[in-house]
C-alpha cells in the first residue's frame, strides 16, 4: 500500500500547504497535507468508539491513515485516574504514510487525567480541546494538579480551546426524555461532531452507524445523532474555532482498486477464510478468549456461511487440542492466542510437529512476562516461537508487517502448513491487531491456489508384493507425509505422541530411527521454499536496517527521514523467520553495519548473530508502545556516524 519513495511531507507535522479565505461571514479553510489527532478520556468515555468512527469516515473520504488505540487492561479502570485513561490516535494524510504519528497536532482531552497523561507528547503549538466541565477541584487533585492548568499559564505554548462539552451535550438533548447521566454519555458524539466539522469529515456514515448500533433503542440513537449534529453546529457557529481544515484524499498513494479500512485482527480473520476457500477445506478455529486475540474468534464466528466452525474452549489447551483434532479430520485448523496462551499450548504444538499435521498457531503478541501488559504491544515471543517446546520440535514462523498485511500473512502461513504438513506460528502483535489502515481488496485470481490432495489408497509395496498405506512415507521434494482422512478404507494408521517408525508410523524406541526422524523433521522446515529477502538500497549504503513484524512502519518512516536529510541507509524486512530466506546471509555480509530495531531485548539480533556470525547491533524498546519514527531516525543516524 505504501511506496518506498522518500516523501518530504513525512517530515512535517501537519504542515499548512494552502489557505482559502471564506466569503464574508464564513470561516477560513486551511489545507493540510496531514494531521495527527488523539482522543483521550476515561475508559468509559467512548474514546475508542469515537476514534473508530472518525477513522471510518476518514477512510471513506479517501485519505491514507494509520491508527493507534491505547487503553487499560482493566474492564473499568478507576475513573478520573491516570491509569484509567483511554486514548485513540489517528494519523491521516493526502499521501502515503506508515505510522500513527509521533506527536499529535490535536488533543481532545475529556478530563484532567486525559490532559495530564498526554500533554507530554504534544509539540508546542498543538491544539488542545478540553472539556472544562470535568476540571473540578477534586478531579484535578486526583491527578496531582495543585492549580487549574487551564488558568495557571502552563498551557500558554498551545492553542487551547476550552469547551464545556458535558453542558453543551446535556443542553442539546434536553428535548429527549433522558436523565442527566444518560445525556452526558453522548458527550463523545458531541466531540466527534466538532472534530468532524473541523476536518471536513463525512457525517452520513456515522449517523447510519448510530441508527444501526442502537436499533433496539431508537431514543438513544436519536439522542446520539442529535449530540453529533450539535457538535458539528457548535464548530460552525462558535467564534473560538475560526478556522477549519481540509486534508485532500490520497489519490496518488494507492494502486487502482477497491479499498476499505481494516484492522490487523480483521485482516487475519479474512485471510483465514480466504485460505480455507482457496484450499477447498472447512475452517476450524479452536480458541480461548485472550487479549488481544479475541477479536479473531468474534469475527470468524460470524462466517458459518463460508464453512467456518468456531469452538470457544474452556481453556487454551482444549482449544489447540480441538484444533489439532480438526486437522487430523481434514480441516484447515487454527488456534489463536497471545503469549501466555502459547506457553500453555506448547505440548500440543510439539504433538502437531510429531504428527506432522497442518495447524496454524496465531500469536498476537503483548507485553509480558506472565500476564504482563495485556493491552500493550511487544515482539518478545520470537524465541518462544522458535524454541519454546520440549525436544527438537522445529516450527516455521512468519510475521506480518502492517495491519493490512495480516491478510497476506495468513495465506502464506496456510500455504506452508498445507504444503509441508507442519504447524506454523504466525506472530502478529497488539499494535497490528488493533491498529488499522486502508486495504485493497484483492481480486480472486490474485489469491494462491492452496488445494491439497488427500491420500486415496496404498502408497507402498512390501517385499512380498502386498500394497499397504504408510502414513510416514514422504514426498521427495517437500518431505511432507500423506494426509489421510479418518475413515478412509485401507488408510487406518496409528497416531500419538510417542516416536514413530519411519514410513510405517508404528511406535519406535530405536535410537537410529529417532535420530533419523528428528533430523528429517528439521530438514523439512529448513527446506521450506520462501522468497528471497528484498533490500531497499538506492544509494549503495554501508548501513543496513533489518526489521521484522510491526516495526516496518516506524523503520521505513525513519529511513525516509534520513534519506531526505541526505543520509545513505539500506532497509530490509523479514516476513519469514524460520526458515530465514536463503539469501539473508549474503545480504548481511554486504554491509559494514547491521542495525536491528526490535520491541524486545534483541531476540532477532540473537538469532542473526548465532546463525550468520554477523555483529548485528540491537536497538531495543520494551515500554508497551511502538517505536516513533523520529526516535528511530536519531538512533540510526548515530549508528551511521558511529
Amino acid at each position: 500500500m505504501t511506496s518506498q519513495v522518500s516523501s518530504p511531507a513525512e517530515q512535517a507535522d501537519g504542515a499548512v500547504v494552502g489557505e482559502q479565505r471564506g466569503a464574508a461571514g464564513t470561516k477560513d479553510v486551511r489545507r493540510l497535507d496531514r494531521v495527527i489527532i488523539r482522543f483521550a478520556g476515561d475508559s468509559g468515555d467512548g474514546m475508542q468508539l469515537t476514534g473508530d468512527r472518525f477513522t471510518s469516515e476518514t477512510a471513506s473520504f479517501g485519505n491514507d491513515l494509520s491508527t493507534l488505540p491505547n487503553f487499560p487492561a482493566e474492564i473499568r479502570a478507576p475513573a478520573g485516574t491516570l491509569p484509567g485513561v483511554s486514548s485513540f490516535q489517528l494519523h491521516f494524510a493526502d499521501h502515503d504514510i506508515l505510522t500513527p504519528g509521533d506527536a499529535p497536532n490535536v488533543l481532545v482531552a475529556m478530563n484532567p487525567a486525559a490532559l495530564k497523561a498526554n500533554i507530554g507528547d504534544l509539540p508546542r503549538g498543538a491544539e488542545i480541546i478540553v472539556n472544562t466541565d470535568e476540571f473540578t477541584k477534586r478531579a484535578m487533585q486526583k491527578v496531582g494538579y495543585a492549580a487549574s492548568p487551564l488558568e495557571d499559564g502552563s498551557l500558554d505554548g498551545y492553542h487551547l480551546h476550552p469547551v464545556p462539552l458535558t453542558t453543551l451535550t446535556v443542553e442539546a438533548l434536553k428535548e429527549f426524555e433522558l436523565s442527566r447521566k444518560e445525556a452526558e454519555r453522548s458527550k463523545n458524539m458531541f466531540a466527534l461532531g466538532l472534530l468532524s466539522w473541523m476536518y471536513h469529515r463525512p457525517t452520513e456514515g456515522t449517523e447510519k452507524f448510530l441508527k444501526s448500533k442502537f436499533a433496539k433503542k431508537p431514543d438513544i440513537a436519536a439522542a446520539n445523532i442529535a449530540a453529533f449534529r450539535a457538535g458539528w453546529n457548535f464548530g460552525e457557529t462558535t467564534e473560538d474555532f475560526a478556522v477549519s481544515y481540509e486534508v485532500a484524499p490520497a489519490a496518488q498513494a494507492f494502486p487502482v482498486g477497491t479499498y476499505r479500512n481494516i484492522s490487523g485482527n480483521l485482516a487475519l480473520a479474512y485471510g483465514l477464510v480466504a485460505a480455507s476457500r482457496q484450499a477447498d477445506l472447512p475452517l476450524f478455529l479452536g480458541s480461548y478468549p485472550i487479549t488481544p486475540a479475541s477479536d479473531i474468534l468474534h469475527e470468524l464466528s460470524k462466517h458459518k456461511n463460508f464453512g467456518v466452525r468456531t469452538f470457544q474452549a474452556e481453556d487454551e489447551i482444549a482449544g489447540i487440542g480441538a484444533a489439532l483434532g480438526a486437522a487430523f479430520g481434514g480441516s484447515l485448523a487454527v488456534t489463536t492466542t497471545s503469549g501466555p496462551g502459547v506457553a500453555l499450548k506448547s505440548e500440543t504444538i510439539g504433538l502437531a510437529v510429531s504428527l506432522e499435521l497442518p495447524l496454524l498457531v496465531i500469536d498476537i503478541q503483548r507485553g509480558g512476562p506472565s500476564t504482563g501488559l495485556p493491552t500493550k504491544t511487544e515482539q518478545a515471543d520470537l524465541l518462544q516461537a522458535m524454541y519454546g517446546r520440549n525436544g527438537e520440535a522445529p516450527v516455521p514462523v512468519v510475521a506480518p508487517r502492517t495491519p493490512a498485511d495480516c491478510f497476506d500473512a495468513a495465506l502464506e502461513a496456510a500455504r506452508i502448513a498445507l504444503t509441508y504438513r507442519t504447524p506454523v506460528m504466525l506472530l502478529s502483535d497488539g499494535y497490528l491487531a488493533n491498529g488499522s489502515e486502508p486495504w485493497r481488496i484483492p481480486e480472486l485470481d490474485e489469491l494462491p491456489d492452496l488445494r491439497v490432495q488427500f491420500a486415496q489408497g496404498p502408497n507402498h509395496t512390501l517385499a512380498d508384493g502386498t500394497e499397504v498405506f504408510w502414513p510416514y512415507k514422504r514426498d521427495a521434494r517437500t518431505l511432507a507425509r500423506p494426509w489421510a482422512i479418518p475413515g478412509t478404507p485401507g488408510l487406518e494408521h496409528r497416531i500419538g505422541g510417542i516416536e514413530k517408525q519411519d514410513g510405517t508410523g508404528n511406535i519406535s524406541y530405536d535410537p537410529a530411527n529417532h535420530d533419523f526422524m528428528v533430523r528429517t523433521r528439521q530438514a523439512k522446515v529448513d527446506g521450506i521454499e520462501v522468497p528471497d529477502v528484498e533490500v531497499d538500497d538506492p544509494h549503495e549504503a554501508r548501513t543496513l536496517v533489518l526489521g521484522w513484524g510491526s516495526t516496518y512502519g516506524p523503520i521505513t518512516a525513519a529511513v525516509r527521514r534520513l534519506r531526505a536529510a541526505g543520509e545513505s541507509v539500506a532497509q530490509a524486512h523479514l516476513r519469514h523467520l524460520n526458515p530465514f530466506p536463503k539469501n539473508l546471509g549474503a545480504v548481511l555480509r554486504r554491509y559494514d553495519k547491521v542495525v536491528i530495531p526490535e520491541m524486545n531485548l534483541g531476540q532477532l539480533a540473537t538469532l542473526v548473530r548465532a546463525k550468520y556470525l554477523v555483529d548485528a547491533h540491537s536497538y531495543n524498546q520494551v515500554n508497551g508502545m511502538p517505536f516513533k519514527a523520529e526516535q528511530l531516525a536519531k538512533a540510526l543516524k548515530e549508528a551511521i556516524d558511529g
